[in-house]
């Protein structure tokens, strides 16, 4: 097994392999329901929460199953950890879950967290493996949120609208009008805006890499004078 820090695995999570902005895993459901923040957020934590889970499950079994039964294995714990997610929205937060609809389920056939749990968690402790599935749900839920953010000020120059489907009735008076008397922007809003946004922000992601990558590079870089070696006889 290969040994790796707690810091690396926070890193690849949240930046170096997001899975929304780099492995560009899961985007169907990215790109469907992130049209406003509340949206995004609750398919965000039920992501992270099945993710977390299923890590956890599989580290803690990864010695009891056999190769030929490892994915079956693995695809029956996620389905247990999204129904119990999906349960958990029915009770708590009905109107967002009816909102939401068919992407909650179909977070069992997110390839991110099969990927992880066979990539990650089969190979890993339980506690690496359960900082590995909420570090790439939490790098997934920040696209997500961002992303949802972006299109409801963009499509409706307003932000947090109806966060108390997902908060309760303490959140009806969090939304903030960014753009009064804002004429909606149709295409924020739809599927095609969402493809535009995300674009956007990998294209962002790729220039902020770069320039790391370019103002790391002179401190590499040994400085300071050369010794010349001279052999021979000088006449």
């Amino acid at each position: 097994m290969n040994e790796i820090s707690f810091r690396q695995i926070i890193k690849n999570g949240l930046w170096n392999n997001n899975p929304a902005l780099v492995q560009l895993l899961g985007l169907c459901p990215l790109l469907a329901v992130s049209a406003s923040v509340v949206n995004a957020l609750g398919l965000g934590i039920a992501t992270t929460v099945v993710m977390v889970g299923s890590n956890t499950a599989v580290s803690i079994i990864r010695n009891h199953v056999d190769d030929a039964v490892r994915l079956p294995a693995f695809v029956m714990i996620i389905a247990s950890f999204t129904t119990a997610a999906e349960l958990l929205m029915q009770a708590f937060t009905y109107e967002l879950y009816h909102i939401l609809g068919i992407f909650i389920p179909l977070i069992v056939t997110n390839c991110n967290i099969l990927g992880r749990a066979d990539g990650f968690a089969r190979k890993h402790g339980v506690i690496p493996s359960l900082l590995d599935g909420l570090m790439m749900g939490l790098g997934f839920m920040l696209v997500l949120v961002l992303l949802g953010a972006i299109r409801e000020i963009i499509g409706q120059g307003i932000i947090f609208s109806n966060m108390q489907l997902l908060f309760g009735p303490v959140a009806k008076d969090w939304q903030i009008t960014v753009f009064s008397n804002y004429p909606q922007f149709l295409f924020a809003i739809l599927p095609p805006g969402a493809f535009v946004a995300l674009g956007l922000i990998i294209a962002a992601k790729n220039a902020m890499d770069g320039w790391l990558k370019a103002r790391q590079q002179p401190a590499n870089q040994k400085t300071g004078s050369k010794r010349v070696r001279v052999t021979g006889t000088i006449s």
